[in-house]
């Protein structure tokens, strides 16, 4: 089984970014952490973050050329404004989760639409760095 974790703008500042509502735990931490699960279960798993909404739709297209069977993907502020993203996710047909460390639902109005949640396969929102653990242990018990 192939994953890919795709994390959208900004996720390269975690650990130091708005540490009250992200936390303090890296993107590498995340990784690892993700890798660590990954390897035992004999699983490949590659991560890609971008700033920009234009790399993360290449990667997608990539993604199923590379046949990757599932995506992990924390869109940031894209959630809330990338049409682009969500038919780039229609394109390729690769089921995904989404994740995000805050809960969208708690915040902002704006940040209580997502342009993907309705595609994906689930939706992990507001359980800290965890959801992305939560939203590999998922895809491993789907097969």
């Amino acid at each position: 089984m192939k994953i890919l974790v795709l994390n959208g703008p900004n996720l390269n500042l975690l650990g130091t970014r708005e540490p009250e509502v992200y936390g303090t735990d890296t993107l590498e931490d995340i990784q690892k952490n993700l890798q660590s699960i990954a390897s035992r279960k004999s699983v490949s798993i590659e991560f890609y973050q971008s700033n920009s909404e234009n790399e993360l739709i290449d990667r997608l297209h990539e993604a199923k050329k590379d046949l990757v069977d599932y995506i992990i993907i924390n869109p940031g502020a894209f959630t809330h404004t990338s049409i682009a993203l969500r038919d780039a996710f229609l394109g390729v047909g690769i089921p995904f989760i989404e994740v995000h460390i805050s809960n969208i639902y708690s915040r902002e109005e704006f940040r209580k639409k997502s342009y993907l949640s309705d595609i994906s396969k689930g939706l992990i929102t507001g359980l800290g760095v965890a959801g992305y653990e939560f939203a590999l242990l998922s895809i491993l018990q789907r097969g």
